[in-house]
């Protein structure tokens, strides 16, 4: 299953009031180095694609905030962990890869704002990189 979907994955927040579904996991993650997402964790992004079938119990715990004009993040109230990356067009969820202890073999795919990546850390990953300005290309087209 290796280049293959993760069906039903399961998580959970840190304090473990916020659950979460997911009917398909992509285990071919990528990683952000966007201003926000460093600001938002304190370093890059990792993110799983999880699709727009996505469910949560103690949604009462989500504190949703609208991080740019294309996305929303989400975070548990009680304990703070980061839940998601929720693109506002499609309401596709990108996760953080940690929530999920049991995919079959991640991999690194695609880098995220490769030109704001901070000078104090590389990762030697051979994978696709997009700058800033191929990313707001990208999203200029999807807002």
């Amino acid at each position: 299953m290796s280049n293959n979907t993760n069906k039903n994955c399961q998580a959970e927040c840190l304090c473990g009031a916020v659950k979460i579904t997911v009917a398909a996991v992509n285990p071919q993650f990528t990683v952000c180095h966007c201003d926000t997402c460093r600001r938002w964790g304190g370093g890059p992004f990792f993110a799983v694609q999880c699709g727009e079938d996505v469910s949560f119990s103690g949604e009462e715990s989500i504190t949703r905030y609208a991080s740019s004009d294309w996305a929303t993040r989400g975070f548990c109230s009680q304990c703070g962990s980061h839940l998601f990356y929720q693109l506002n067009k499609t309401s596709s969820y990108n996760m953080p890869i940690g929530l999920f202890s049991q995919l079959d073999a991640p991999k690194m795919s695609m880098q995220y704002f490769s030109d704001q990546r901070p000078d104090y850390y590389c990762f030697s990953n051979k994978t696709k990189q997009m700058t800033t300005a191929e990313i707001m290309a990208y999203f200029s087209s999807e807002v």
